[in-house]
Parts: C-alpha cells; structure tokens; sequence
C-alpha cells in the first residue's frame, strides 16, 4: 500500500511545539461502525488512535488493518475489556501477550502503547505493562459518550474539553459519537486544532515502557 509512507510522514510533520494539537482516542473496537468514522477522518485529513480489543480484532480484522493503512495509531485495550487490577499477574499478562500477538498478526505493527479498561490501573499493572513492551496511555477528558448516546450533548462534550495537547477519550463502538464526528471535526478545525495521534502528541519523548502518560 504506497499511500502508508506519505501517510504516516504527514502525521510525524506536525510539530504540536509550534501549533496546536488535540489527539482524539476511540477506544473498545473495532466495531461495525469503524470503517464509517474512518471514511469521516480520511475526509479531513485528520490522524486518531484507536485502543483495540483482542477478540474485536479477531472478528473485524479487515477493519484493524483498515486503521492501520490509513496512518492512524494502535494501542492495546487487552484481549477481554478486564479490569486488569482485579487478575493475576499472570492473566494481566495474558491479557496484553494475546492481544499483542493478535494485533501484529493482523496489521503488522505491534503496539508501543495500551489503555486499561475503564482507566483501572496500578503501579503492578503498570510494571506488568513495562515487561510488555507497553507504555501506559489515559487521557485528559472522558467525554462519556457511551452515557450520553446523543449526537448533540458529545459534540458539545468534545468542543468544551478541547484544549491544546488534550486527549479525548471516546469509543468508536458508540453511532452517535461516529454520527457527529464530522461536525466535531470540522468545529474543531475551525479552532485551530492540528488532530494528531498520540505519539506525535508526545513529540518524541515517549511513549517509553512502563511510564504512564496524561
């Protein structure tokens, strides 16, 4: 796929010391309604992560590699959706190791990053993580969207947590949050905003194993 280079060198150009960024996160697939919010992203020519569960990407793996060509960045949100907090270590580890496995095989690219369920998390999921390979990535605002279910309340959500180097979180598995992401985007736009995955958020510094970030 020639276009995965040029994509992912116009994603590293951003400079977000020099202007200002927003990274927004999906999180929980994927999910039937991915490729219709992919379409919308490609469209503004904007670059997301999304956090991708284990077994969703054994039943969509088309979708995983969609999001992987299209220069968007993958985390891992472990195999089940669990509560890492409340499993042995060797489940946590599980947990990850499958999910690791499962999406390298499917795109190609192991992820650098993952985001706990629910954000429950410690400092033993946390080395458990390190062990891993895996940086740990929370965020800056909740839009709660999978709460809210309307179209009109998360665009507004989104819009007031907005803020330069932000990271919203919100779930790709919710249609009206994939509904209203072009009105979101184009606001947001509007704004000044550069939309940016998250490791260009992190303008290099990071994300290193076993640190945990936002």
């Amino acid at each position: 796929m020639p276009a995965m280079p040029a994509q992912a060198a116009q994603s590293a150009a951003v400079d977000c010391a020099r202007v200002k960024c927003l990274a927004l996160t999906f999180d929980d697939g994927p999910g039937k309604y991915t490729p219709a919010l992919l379409k919308t992203l490609a469209k503004a020519g904007a670059k997301a992560t999304f956090f991708l569960v284990g077994k969703r990407v054994e039943e969509r793996p088309e979708v995983a590699r969609q999001i992987a060509a299209r220069g968007h960045a993958i985390g891992n949100h472990t195999y089940s959706h669990a509560s890492l907090p409340a499993h042995s270590d060797n489940d946590i580890l599980d947990e990850l190791k499958v999910t690791q496995d499962v999406i390298g095989e499917v795109t190609g690219r192991r992820p650098v990053m993952f985001r706990p369920p629910y954000g429950q998390t410690d400092e033993r999921v946390l080395g458990l993580a390190g062990q891993t390979e895996l940086a740990q990535i929370l965020w800056t605002d909740t839009t709660l969207d999978w709460s809210l279910r309307d179209t009109k309340k998360i665009k507004a959500t989104v819009l007031k947590q907005a803020k330069r180097d932000g990271v919203i979180l919100m779930h790709d598995v919710v249609p009206q949050t994939v509904q209203v992401m072009p009105e979101i985007l184009k606001e947001l736009k509007k704004r000044g905003y550069h939309l940016v995955t998250v490791p260009t958020l992190l303008r290099g510094n990071g994300p290193t194993p076993g640190q945990s970030y936002f």
